[in-house]
């Protein structure tokens, strides 16, 4: 349901906005115009995936999240590009997740950060890079939304100089705006105007000059009239003193405290779990005496709604665990027991699948602390009836705009000395971006714009197979290059699956995706748009059927042996990256086939990239005992089980005693003699002396066992002569001299074109065969010349600056080129 409010029309853009569009929305407004009541409200019924962050301890604890540092693990120093704090270390190297962790930035919809004013251009780009990396998405921010919070007219990010002296080399601004991630993703401003804390629009006048530093004299006279000295030297019970500096509010509170008659009554908190102190709400051993003035720290969640963050009264009794607290607008004392504020965490609920929060700890005390003064910083989202304000003291921009906008009134503010105007600090980059802002307002047509490619860029999501097609490529490059311990079955499996991604899912898709957005623009509605509902309905069965049986059951029965330690890795990699995408497929074309929905599609997808247990997985092992391509496969287990025994007990690793080929061949063949021997791969002459007899006599063995008759003959009776061994370089360049391209050699060699490159590549390097064939002059030239002025230590610098403009494969050979040319002028000079 959608959050509605007629009276405050940039409530719902602001809604609508964060529900409906992948925009990025800053949301702001003047104190008092409900922006912390709007995120709880979001936080009730979003049918986004979010989580809610701030820069601070409290700020996290107030909006009912985390702190930025804690969730994304982020160092407190400042975050330069691509490395983490001022260690010169790659950024990447800090993140150190769980699993329950990524599974949550893996499904995230929507981040809110709340009081982004005090959030750094860095500290922005950090959590851009932790996203990116984690979602496998390089858009910015990996793709999540951001709702940020907040009022740059309020505090100011701290950057101390030397922090500054860093920064200021990548960031033209310290603020949030500055961030290079969220310039290039952009975002739209909401900027709130309904000011629900103050009524007095004298007030609300005079407030608004101080944010736009136009505070006239007229203004000025009117503050300064609050400037009370009368008040100041007896105040009337109900005053606050806003103060810039904690020490000043630990003075006056323990002062006025010790002043009172009567023993302090001390009340001890109890934390349990984690919970950190600089988050602590209030003192973890609170002192009051009768007559003590306290404000309340935590809005009371009762029916009955007695008292709110913020609100004064004075301590008129003890009872049992009740404090008693008067306030001016009760007639009788609010009875007042411990509460508890938990510290939370984000997780994956087991059940749901939705992130939901596990509490870490919890600290229980009174919700009260003594309050005859309070830091401007501690004050900001409270509201006072009466304040006393000491504005000329304030060192840092927006904190006279802070204190003053916690009073509800000018009749409850006091001044401690006239206003000076010098007080009044800004920030030329904060005003120069207000009035961007102002001069720039979003409106219901950019919000129905935003809605209609937000629906069409989820449905072309859907209906994107780019991302599988590279994961199957990725794999078929894997299998191909390593046919041997993979095996004939699979690699042609695997060139299957990348015949129907690339020759039939891709078109087909790319197709209907001209055919979507015609519909789209033909009513942008998507939920009234039959004509479209039925179209997705029926490429979504068509797509659901082609991927299960072309591509998910040939996965799930992919199953595969080595004893390459490094291959097992990438091959485990690489299946899961595309079991992850076939899942979410799955997921998604079901859940939609009936009726297409963004809140269906999120949920899908969600579930999908969290679903690990729904279908069954290929296996990449070392230690599997049966393989379907062996004709004995307990001959071959007896093999395995005594090759692994022969590796620690000389301390080899296992493929050096026997490989897995090897075992393969002897499982199926069952030679019985030396001869025989010579005919299975892997197995040489240093390997047949040492081995070879124990190898025997288990084929031996297991045949009696068996009754099976084993291979005795020779290995000129079983193997044909032997061919002259052919120089598979020597067959490339011959073809390539015939005139055939690379395209057409590798496709006669049933070789990968990379693979030809780099046989011709050896030639180039030796001279016999000119670059220029292959690659054009304009690219070898360039790169001689920039390599004349740059002084680099591999291929990958070298490539870095010429990105795309130049291949890999074109690079190597005019490296080797080089090469070339360099062993030629050595030459030369020896014989000068």
């Amino acid at each position: 349901m959608v959050m509605t409010d007629r009276t405050n029309p940039e409530l719902s853009l602001a809604r609508e906005f964060v529900e409906f569009t992948q925009n990025n929305v800053f949301l702001t407004g003047k104190a008092g115009t409900g922006k912390t009541t709007f995120l709880h409200r979001l936080k009730a019924d979003l049918p986004k995936r979010m989580v809610v962050v701030a820069p601070t301890g409290v700020a996290a604890i107030n909006a009912g999240g985390v702190t930025i540092h804690s969730f994304f693990q982020l160092p407190f120093g400042p975050i330069l590009p691509g490395m983490s704090g001022n260690s010169g270390k790659d950024n990447r190297s800090a993140y150190r997740f769980n699993r329950q962790k990524v599974d949550i930035i893996r499904t995230l919809d929507l981040l809110v950060i709340d009081e982004i004013s005090m959030v750094r251009a860095d500290l922005l780009d950090g959590i851009d890079e932790v996203l990116r990396r984690y979602r496998r998405d390089e858009r910015p921010f990996g793709g999540v939304q951001l709702l940020m919070i907040g009022d740059l007219q309020q505090l100011a990010p701290v950057v101390k100089a030397e922090e500054w002296e860093l920064l200021k080399n990548y960031y033209d601004s310290s603020f949030f705006f500055g961030s290079r991630a969220l310039q290039q993703s952009g975002y739209v401003t909401v900027e709130l105007k309904h000011v629900y804390r103050q009524q007095d629009e004298k007030f609300i006048e005079v407030l608004n000059m101080i944010r736009d530093n136009n505070l006239n004299g007229a203004g000025l006279e009117l503050l300064n009239r609050c400037y009370r000295p009368g008040v100041l030297k007896k105040p009337d019970p109900g005053y606050i003193t806003l103060t810039t500096h904690n020490y000043q509010a630990q003075k006056i509170n323990d002062s006025r405290l010790d002043s009172l008659a009567g023993k302090a009554r001390k009340f001890v908190a109890q934390v349990e779990g984690h919970f950190p102190e600089s988050n602590y709400p209030t003192e973890a051993e609170l002192l009051l005496k009768v007559g003590a003035q306290v404000m309340f720290v935590k809005n009371d969640l009762s029916p009955l709604k007695q008292y709110f963050n913020g609100k004064i009264g004075e301590v008129v009794g003890f009872k049992d665990d009740v404090i008693l607290v008067k306030c001016r607008d009760s007639e009788d004392p609010i009875e007042v027991k411990p509460d508890k504020w938990e510290n939370v965490k984000y997780v994956i609920d087991d059940r749901t699948k939705e992130i939901s929060e596990e509490v870490e700890g919890s600290f229980t005390q009174y919700p009260l602390k003594t309050a005859w003064a309070i830091t401007i910083h501690k004050s900001q989202g409270l509201t006072f009836e009466k304040a006393i304000v000491d504005a000329n003291a304030a060192f840092a921009h927006g904190q006279v705009y802070v204190a003053l906008s916690r009073c509800k009134s000018l009749e409850g503010l006091v001044l401690t000395n006239p206003l000076d105007v010098g007080a009044l600090k800004t920030d030329r980059e904060v005003k120069n971006f207000v009035r961007q802002v102002e001069e720039n307002p979003v409106d219901e047509t950019t919000l129905e714009r935003s809605k209609e490619e937000y629906c069409l860029t989820l449905l072309n999501e859907m209906f994107d197979f780019s991302r599988l097609d590279r994961h199957v490529g990725y794999l078929r490059k894997l299998t191909n290059e390593h046919e041997g311990s993979v095996g004939q079955e699979m690699n042609f499996a695997v060139n299957k699956m990348k015949e129907v991604t690339e020759k039939e899912l891709n078109p087909v898709a790319e197709k209907f995706k001209i055919q979507l957005k015609k519909l789209m623009g033909e009513n942008a509605d998507i939920v009234t748009n039959v004509q479209l509902q039925e179209r997705i309905k029926k490429a979504c069965i068509w797509f659901y059927d082609q991927i299960k049986t072309a591509l998910v059951k040939p996965y799930e029965n992919f199953s595969v042996e080595t004893d390459n330690k490094e291959l097992r890795k990438m091959l485990k990699s690489a299946l899961d990256r595309l079991g992850s995408e076939l899942r979410v497929k799955e997921y998604v074309f079901q859940s939609c086939r009936e009726v297409f929905t963004v809140k269906n599609y999120l949920e899908a997808r969600a579930k999908a990239l969290l679903d690990e247990s729904s279908a069954q997985k290929p296996t990449v092992s070392s230690e599997k005992s049966v393989d379907v391509s062996v004709t004995h496969p307990e001959l071959y287990a007896r093999l395995k089980n005594w090759r692994n025994n022969k590796a620690v007990e000389e301390g080899l690793p296992v493929y050096m005693v026997l490989q897995v080929k090897s075992m393969k061949h002897i499982a199926n063949r069952l030679p019985a003699s030396t001869k025989g021997l010579k005919t299975i791969s892997g197995l040489g002459k240093v390997k047949l002396e040492k081995y070879g007899a124990e190898i025997i006599q288990i084929v031996q063995d297991y045949c009696k066992e068996k009754n099976i008759t084993p291979d005795e003959s020779s290995a000129e009776e079983t193997t044909p002569s032997k061919k002259p061994k052919i120089n598979t370089k020597e067959v490339t360049l011959n073809l390539f001299r015939e005139g055939k391209s690379i395209k057409e050699i590798a496709a006669e060699r049933h070789l990968t074109q990379n693979t030809i490159y780099n046989h011709l590549s050896y030639y180039v390097r030796r001279g016999e065969v000119a670059v220029f064939q292959l690659v054009s002059a304009e690219k070898v030239n360039a790169v001689v010349d920039w390599l004349k002025n740059n002084r680099v230590k591999g291929l990958t610098e070298i490539k870095q600056h010429f990105g795309e403009m130049i291949s890999w494969e074109e690079l190597r050979l005019i490296v080797n080129h080089l090469e070339y040319l360099k062993g030629e002028r050595n030459a030369e000079e020896k014989t000068s």
